[in-house]
């Protein structure tokens, strides 16, 4: 009797434990523009990671310190799903779940030359506005508008293309968003205003948006840190791969407004 018991209050205890994280599910989208050398107003790249029609070498993704490379290695991070031409102008997208945490994080590679309207579905994203969603583990995912972060990796397109009037916030969710690109914070700075989102990190000069600036920055959202802790971490990250003192990154990468 008294082991029958022992059973029950374990299966209760596993019970709860999954309603609770099922409970805080939350998710993260990432939004990268394949790097292109002949469609971006860019300092051209070698031409295997610079067509923007192939991601399984280009910088943004497929290279060593592309997003799906990084986070393909990452040992936090488990890839659950991938899907070839998912949507309008996505080439690729990745599902990965965190091993530790009931968090989800979709990769989205859109096609180099489309990249405005990466731009436009990252703005729409933040504002709450886009509504996308995939199927996983026996349920549906929502993200996109409905993400907990946002990211955008790539070119900042703004520099050379106007796409307001910028979507303005729909949501009462608390969200947070990573834009890398150059100067993104002088170009996106009405943009992620009016969408309501919080700027977690942004840029202040010219910058290389590779990926592990991201997977530092993501670790510290994941552990619940403060903004200031994660903005240390992604400038950690640059410094150290950049090969740039820690101040310069730290400089270069900000947070809030």
């Amino acid at each position: 009797m008294r082991y029958k018991i022992i059973i029950f209050l374990f299966v209760i205890f596993g019970f709860l434990q999954l309603s609770a994280q099922s409970g805080d599910e939350k998710t993260i989208h990432i939004i990268v523009a394949l790097c292109d050398n002949h469609s971006q107003n860019i300092a051209p790249v070698p031409a295997k990671i610079g067509n923007g029609f192939k991601p399984a070498d280009n910088l943004y993704w497929g290279a060593y310190y592309g997003v799906k490379t990084v986070f393909n290695r990452n040992t936090e991070w488990k890839l659950v799903k991938s899907e070839k031409n998912p949507d309008n102008h996505i080439l690729e997208r990745l599902v990965y779940k965190n091993k530790y945490k009931n968090i989800y994080l979709i990769a989205d590679a859109y096609v180099g030359n489309r990249i405005v309207n990466a731009v436009e579905d990252y703005l729409q994203a933040c504002s709450g506005r886009l509504h996308r969603s995939v199927y996983i583990d026996g349920k549906t995912l929502n993200f996109g508008g409905e993400s907990d972060l946002l990211a955008y990796v790539g070119h900042n397109a703004l520099i050379e293309h106007d796409v307001s009037p910028y979507p303005i916030n729909t949501s009462d969710k608390t969200r947070d968003a990573i834009t890398l690109g150059c100067y993104s914070k002088k170009y996106f700075d009405e943009a992620i205003r009016v969408s309501g989102i919080n700027p977690l990190i942004w840029t202040t000069g010219a910058m290389a948006p590779e990926a592990y600036i991201l997977e530092g920055a993501i670790k510290g959202w994941v552990q619940r840190e403060t903004d200031q802790q994660i903005r240390n971490r992604a400038a950690q990250a640059y410094s150290k791969y950049q090969k740039c003192s820690f101040n310069s990154a730290h400089n270069l990468l900000v947070t809030g407004w």
